[in-house]
Parts: structure tokens; sequence; C-alpha cells
């Protein structure tokens, strides 16, 4: 448990006590407890802790909330806590200030952890599984894949971090109807690159990428397909740029940061029969009907504004119906949570997966959805729409080229997915404090620094216990260790609420309180006393930076 967590559990004890004694002594009338809360105020003036309890007591204890306040302060025992004052402010809120002193313990435990401080047991080991990106393997991944890319495996990070036993898979889509489309555009693409004049089907993926999958087969293997019947030259052509597309595909994640523990193939669902074992299932329980020859799920049970069909009167099964089975091979894994990361544009198809959830048993709250935005990529102030290399959109390995993994994995994290992005290249590129991995980088090459220079002047760094840290006493000094001392419980936080974006801004944060901190503080030519705590300070600060860039796949450099 955090050194915060701990003082926030001490508080909370102790207001409840001052509460019961007030009742026993019949200064405050109630029946429960209130679902009160006890939170850190958006404003320093405001103390290190603040209560509503008095609030939320005021209906059953007929008395105004200040006067509850009151009453409660004065049957609060703050002796022998970290507690320094407690005061009431506006309609009746309770604040707590700490003696900043409480702060000084955490600066050994990092030190001692080191790569592991931050790490809690708050997820318990729960099995959560992130799925994220699952492209469709006929073409490259694009900006919007990127920025799942970098929000998921983030996420999965932060999960691991909070104590949860997290899985990375991406969903192979290399069945149904895009697979039949792709298969044909590369046999169009391979018998017109053998001279062939044929028709190019008008649904078909025009991407430069097709016809260079094909220019390749040719090289390797000339016209070995092109006589062969249609439907074995398609099978043979589709299996061949799948396995092309997905070594690409799984190469350029891992070039950004990314890798898997589990790549599902959509494919074994049919061939296992679990696509067909669901549909029987779910129609043995009065879920799905027939209309029109083809098999329709009742999704409007479940809030949906229409039914889906399943299986089409051709008897080939939708998308859906692999998606649903799919959805029942995770929970029969185990997962006691499943995250799946999507496009805004599948927001119609969330009610339909929680409905099917339901229907198959499952508590559809097992299943969260986080829906991610557009990213519009800007240079020089204006929209760039096209890529020099597709033709249509610019892709993840071009954006890589231009501006770095880094900066990029840390702009794709640092908005909430909910939001609309706009990437602004020229931003991205620039080594400028505007340039916000930059700044958070910069902080830590400029760490690494001074510790390579105290090292070179002969300084070394003892090992100094909570009390030799107290000479630590400049506003700037315990403003940064007490940015420190949140890390864990900022790693919960993001974990909770899903929210990876959190981990770039807590970054920025403590970069900006080192950079206040070294402009203020004498380090390395301070007195040896002070010197060494603010050292250690230093090396601290260095830690968290890393810990932090490490959870968004943001690399930590020595030197700039």
């Amino acid at each position: 448990m955090s050194i915060v967590k701990n003082i926030e559990n001490q508080i909370k004890e102790l207001i409840e006590k001052a509460v019961f004694r007030a009742k026993e002594t019949g200064l405050l009338l109630f029946s429960a407890l209130p679902d009160y809360v006890l939170e850190v105020p958006r404003e320093k003036v405001h103390g290190d802790f603040a209560t509503n309890i008095a609030m939320l007591m005021a209906k059953e204890a007929k008395m105004a909330p200040r006067k509850i306040a009151e009453i409660i302060v004065s049957n609060f025992e703050k002796e022998g806590t970290w507690i320094e004052k407690i005061e009431i402010a506006g309609p009746g809120f309770i604040n707590f200030y700490l003696d900043h002193s409480w702060v000084y313990e955490v600066l050994p435990l990092v030190l001692e952890q080191g790569d592991d401080y931050g790490r809690s047991e708050f997820g318990a080991g729960k099995k959560v599984q992130v799925e994220f990106v699952s492209a469709n393997p006929s073409g490259v991944l694009h900006m919007g894949n990127a920025r799942g890319a970098a929000l998921g495996d983030s996420l999965a990070s932060v999960l691991d971090a909070a104590g949860y036993d997290v899985t990375r898979e991406f969903y192979i889509n290399d069945a149904g109807n895009q697979i039949e489309k792709f298969a044909k555009s590369l046999e169009a693409r391979y018998l017109q690159l053998l001279g062939d004049d044929v028709p190019f089907p008008e649904d078909g993926y025009h991407g430069q990428d097709i016809i260079d999958t094909m220019k390749a087969l040719i090289d390797r293997q000339g016209d070995k397909y092109k006589a062969m019947d249609g439907e074995l030259r398609r099978e043979f052509l589709v299996k061949y740029a799948l396995e092309e597309k997905i070594t690409n595909i799984r190469k350029t994640l891992e070039d950004f940061g990314v890798y898997y523990d589990v790549w599902f193939s959509e494919q074994t669902l049919h061939d296992s029969g679990e696509v067909a074992e669901v549909i029987s299932e779910l129609k043995k329980d009065g879920h799905i009907y027939e209309k029109e020859g083809a098999l329709w799920f009742n999704t409007t049970q479940f809030g949906d504004e229409k039914d889906e069909v399943v299986v089409r009167s051709n008897g080939v099964p939708t998308y859906f119906a692999a998606d649903i089975a799919y959805h029942k091979n995770k929970f029969k894994r185990g997962f006691e949570q499943v995250i799946n990361i999507w496009g805004a544009d599948h927001h119609g198809h969330v009610a339909r997966m929680k409905g099917a959830i339901k229907a198959l048993g499952y508590d559809p709250e097992q299943l969260t959805v986080i829906l991610m935005q557009l990213v519009r990529l800007f240079r020089g102030g204006e929209i760039l729409r096209m890529s020099k290399r597709t033709g249509t959109y610019v892709t993840l390995n071009e954006l890589m080229e231009e501006v770095g993994r880094d900066a990029a994995r840390y702009f794709f994290v640092m908005r909430s997915p909910d939001s609309q992005m706009d990437f602004d290249l020229d931003l991205a590129k620039s080594q400028s404090t505007d340039n916000p991995v930059f700044y958070v980088q910069y902080a830590h090459a400029r760490i690494c620094s001074i510790l390579r220079q105290a090292e070179e002047m002969g300084y070394s760094l003892p090992n100094l216990s909570q009390d030799d840290f107290r000479i630590l006493t400049d506003p700037s000094e315990i403003m940064l260790i007490r940015k420190i001392v949140d890390l864990p419980d900022e790693i919960v936080s993001a974990a909770k609420n899903l929210a990876p974006h959190r981990m770039t801004g807590f970054a920025h944060d403590l970069a900006s309180l080192f950079h206040v901190f070294y402009t203020n503080c004498r380090v390395l030519t301070a007195e040896p006393e002070m010197r060494n705590a603010r050292l250690l300070l230093t090396k601290a600060t260095g830690i968290c930076i890393k810990n932090v860039l490490k959870l968004i796949g943001v690399s930590a450099p020595e030197r700039m």
C-alpha cells in the first residue's frame, strides 16, 4: 500500500471515530455513515485532503453542515498523526493540512525499489485481456491503427503495473467477405502483372501494397498459379499474401514497441466449429429467429436499435457471428475483464456485442469498449491527407520514419481516446520545450548529466534515511518529492479509469517540477550534507520519469 493511501486510511478512520464519538455524546444524531469521500483538493490552498462528510450528514442530523463540521473537528484526535491543522471551508468542507515531513519517507523507498517503484498489487492478479489494433490484414497500418496501438499497449502496461494479470491480443480478421474481396483483388493484380487484360473488382483493394505483394510473388515463383483453377488460385494467393501481411504488421508493431501475447485467428473459430456452436446455443435459448432465409439475432431485446443478421441467406455466417464466438472464447479462457479498443465508427456495434454477451449468460459489464476518435495529421499548419507511398493515407511506418517512435507514442497517448486528435508533425520533430516528449526526455537527460558530473567530481551517493532528507525544505524540493509520492496512486487511478493519458500528464508535471527545483536549488555546489540529499532527490526523480515513460513505451535517454 502506498504512503498516501496509508495516510488517507488513517484520516478516514479518525473521521469515523470522531463522528461516532459525537453520536455517543449526543452531539450528532444519525443512523449510518453516508458514502462520503476523502480526496486531494485541486488547489493546494485547500489542504492535502478534504472531505464532504458534514454536508452529506446535514439532512439526517437536521443541522447546518458547518455546525456538523465543527463538531467533527472538535472530536477529532490528530495527535500522533501527520496532520498539522484542520480547517472548515465553504459550506462545510473539512480540510486537512499535513506536516510536510511525511513526504521524506518516499525517497529511500524509491531508491531501494528502482525500476519497480510505482508498481502495486491493487489489481490482485485479476485476469484482464486488452484487444487492440486488430487491423484488417489486407492492408497496411494507418494513423487510426497507430493510435490504437499506442493506447492499447500503454493501457496494458498501466494495468500490469497496477497488479493485474494482463494479456495483449491481436484478432486477425482472416475470414469472411473481406478475405474473399482480398483474394479477388490479389488475383486481378497477379494476372494483370502477367499481361492479362482482366478487370479489377469494383469493391476491390486498390492499395499499392497489393501490387507490391503480387510483384514479389511473381519474382519468386513466376506464373506458377496462372494456369490453375480460379478458386484454387485465389486460395493460394490469399494464403501467401496473408502470411506476408501479418508478418509485416507484426514487424511494424514491434518496431513501434508493441508485442502481443496472443495472435488469434478468426478462421480458427470457423474451423473449430465455435461459430456454429454459439449460433446453435443462441437459437436454443430463443435469441435467434429466421427471416427471409437468414438467421437474425434479436439484439433489440438488449437495447440495440435494430436486429442483426448472424447467418446470411446463403448459409455463410456474418462477421458479427464470429465476433460473438470470439468473445465467448475470451470468457472461456478465464478473462474476468475484457477490454476492446475500437475506432469510433464501431460505436453502433457496442450495444449488440454487450447484448450477445448477456444472452450467453455473461455479465456485459465484463466487457469494456474504448471508442477511439480520429487522428488528423498537420504539417505547416495544414491538414496532411495523402501518403507519398500509398497515395491514400499516411502509414505508421511513414510516421515513425518522420518523427520517431518516441514522439509518435507519446503524442498518441497524450490525449484521451474519446477526443479527436490533431497530430502536429512539426511540433513532434522539434527539439524545444514546446514539444512535450522532448521536454520530459530532456529532464531525464539533465538528471543523468548531473549524476555523471557528480561521479566525475568524486562525489559518492551514500544511503540516506528519511531523517537525512529533512534538510530538504525549499518549497520546490517539497513539491517535487510530493509529486514522486503520488506515482503509485496515479498508476492505480489510470488503471481504474482506463486512462493511460494520465501518465503523460504526470510525466510532464514531474519534469516541470524538476526544472523548477534545479533552477532554485544548487545541487553540485551545495554543502556536502545538502548536496547528498539533493543528488539523491535528483536520482529518485530520474527513476520516476524513466518508470513513467516506460509505461507508455517511450525511452528515457541519458544524453540529448
